[in-house]
């Protein structure tokens, strides 16, 4: 009899903690915006989270993918605040490239404190790309061809001067003596469009990142002169790939992937969000998409994640002023 008893207020508790989860449901229509072309980074990041969140069940359906490609997310990021700040079933795809441009003030009136940043998922690396065929076999072969003749070499980024495909080709240039703004760039609206022009001939050095590179290299079209990782990267397709720093250059440049959601979302459909990503991060299914995808572990939510961005802000802004692109 007692033991009847001793149960009744576990069931009730249980029961409220039950109702306090439902609260808030699945978002009815969820859509991810990837703020460029398909085929690059964003669309990556995109996809990873649509798969995964159902595949963990924490989504019934696949969340739409939207491509809004413009100023590498800033298209996007003036949709989302101005437009639809309160779409709760939303997120955008970001990177450090979205915090590198928000630094120098090219997503127009709003600053890194106009989103809710929700989670980061994965980060990738930055590399310097060319066509299997090319001539340039190491890094020391590009420099030494941007020193005879800056013009001859025609490198494709993401974005224009500044962004962070720029900047990566910006730091190998003002490690070897060479004036960045002595490059001649193409500039081009993320990863997939790199890929195209590189491989049709139209840019000789495609600077962008691993993850986006992987399946030419893999399909034999492409070769990487460097990735910008620490060390070389252990997996096994990437094993071959030397680091710049191995080369003599030391620069290295992470590529964080994540998302926001609009400024007036409510704190219970952030939550929700928050909730479904810190279970996703946490579980070992999710880790094999994310690898993948060519991803390495890097897994941030809510507040942690806010300060992160902000943190990198800084660093970027520190950096811009350095090259002289803001005062």
């Amino acid at each position: 009899m007692m033991m009847k008893l001793s149960f009744r207020p576990l069931a009730l508790v249980a029961a409220g903690l039950l109702l306090a989860g439902a609260a808030v449901a699945e978002p009815k229509r969820p859509e991810c915006i990837a703020p460029a072309s398909p085929g690059g980074g964003f669309d990556l990041t995109c996809k990873l989270a649509q798969s995964a969140l159902v595949e963990a069940k924490l989504l019934s359906k696949p969340m739409r993918v939207t491509y809004m490609p413009g100023g590498v997310g800033a298209v996007a990021y003036n949709a989302v605040v101005a437009q639809r700040p309160g779409d709760a079933g939303t997120i955008t795809a970001f990177s450090s490239g979205s915090l590198l441009n928000l630094a120098q003030g090219k997503f127009g009136r709003f600053d890194e404190n106009a989103v809710k940043w929700l989670a980061a998922i994965g980060t990738s690396y930055g590399a310097i790309a060319v066509r299997t065929d090319s001539p340039y076999k190491n890094l020391d072969d590009l420099v030494k061809a941007l020193k005879a003749d800056p013009s001859k070499v025609v490198i494709g980024s993401g974005g224009t001067v500044g962004s962070q495909d720029w900047m990566q080709t910006a730091l190998i240039a003002k490690a070897a003596g060479i004036n960045p703004r002595d490059l001649r760039y193409v500039a081009l609206e993320g990863g997939g469009e790199i890929a195209t022009a590189l491989l049709g001939g139209h840019i000789q050095v495609g600077s962008t990142d691993i993850s986006d590179s992987m399946p030419h290299i893999l399909s034999g079209d492409m070769r990487l002169l460097a990735v910008f990782s620490e060390e070389r990267l252990p997996e096994a397709a990437m094993a071959n790939i030397p680091t710049a720093k191995e080369q003599g250059y030391d620069i290295v440049w992470p590529v964080v992937r994540g998302f926001y959601l609009g400024p007036k979302v409510s704190d219970e459909d952030y939550a929700w969000w928050e909730n479904a990503f810190d279970q996703l991060l946490a579980s070992e299914d999710f880790a094999k998409l994310r690898d993948q995808r060519e991803l390495f572990p890097f897994a941030m939510t809510g507040e942690e994640l806010d300060g992160y961005v902000k943190q990198q802000v800084q660093q970027y802004k520190q950096l811009a002023k350095d090259f002289g692109l803001i005062q």
